[in-house]
């Protein structure tokens, strides 16, 4: 079995989410993560801002920083359900023990 690992992962939302809808959108994907085995999980909104080019004729769109601990066998699983929500432009997800490993 392999041990757990810190990740963070930025999103990229389409721009039609006000507040109330982009918290609802972040909690339900920190509980698909809490049932992935994931914990340690924070949620932080980085806003909405000016994309330097358009895409899916969005030019604007909004930023959602998750941070999480899971297994490395769960990572796979999470990014095909971000892959498919349409309103995900685009997404990252970094192994942070390994970036800082580098520093």
């Amino acid at each position: 079995m392999s041990a757990t690992k810190k990740y963070e992962m930025m999103i990229l939302l389409t721009e039609e989410f006000n507040d109330s809808e982009l918290k609802t959108w972040a909690f339900n994907y920190a509980k698909a993560l809490r049932k992935l085995s994931a914990s340690e999980i924070s949620v932080i909104s980085r806003g909405k801002r000016d994309l330097s080019y358009w895409i899916n004729n969005q030019k604007k769109g909004n930023f959602i920083q998750i941070n999480f601990s899971s297994m490395p066998r769960y990572i796979d699983s999470f990014s095909k359900n971000l892959k498919f929500d349409t309103n995900v432009l685009r997404f990252l997800i970094l192994n942070k023990q390994h970036k800082e490993k580098n520093i």
